[in-house]
């Protein structure tokens, strides 16, 4: 049977780098490499291993956390944009009722009268 993740799991266990981060300590994704490695060893087939290679990925290269944050800021520029309209539409609803003929019978007052 044709695994087509076992090439990928292969060149990923070769290319790790040294463990070591910048100041001399851990790196900070080097736990999640331990795990994906130690289950790449036990593993029958390279594809039960898949969430700790996504894990190891993530860590990374935070694309699932970047791609998350993408959908957060869209969604808040389209909240924005919604709000932008509603009180545009509240303006003209209120600059309409300043122009209309009841504050001319003096039932509602203007603030700069």
């Amino acid at each position: 049977m044709y695994y087509p993740l076992a090439n990928t799991f292969s060149s990923l266990i070769v290319r790790m780098a040294s463990g070591y981060g910048y100041n001399g300590g851990k790196s900070r994704c080097f736990t999640f490499w331990q795990e994906l490695r130690k289950c790449y060893a036990m593993a029958d087939h390279p594809t039960q291993c898949v969430l700790q290679s996504e894990d190891y990925l993530e860590c990374l290269h935070n694309t699932k956390e970047l791609a998350r944050a993408r959908r957060i800021r869209a969604e808040i520029l389209k909240k924005s944009g919604q709000r932008k309209k509603k009180e545009a539409t509240l303006r003209k609803t209120s600059q309409a009722a300043l122009d209309s003929k009841v504050m001319r019978l003096g039932i509602i007052t203007n603030k700069n009268d």
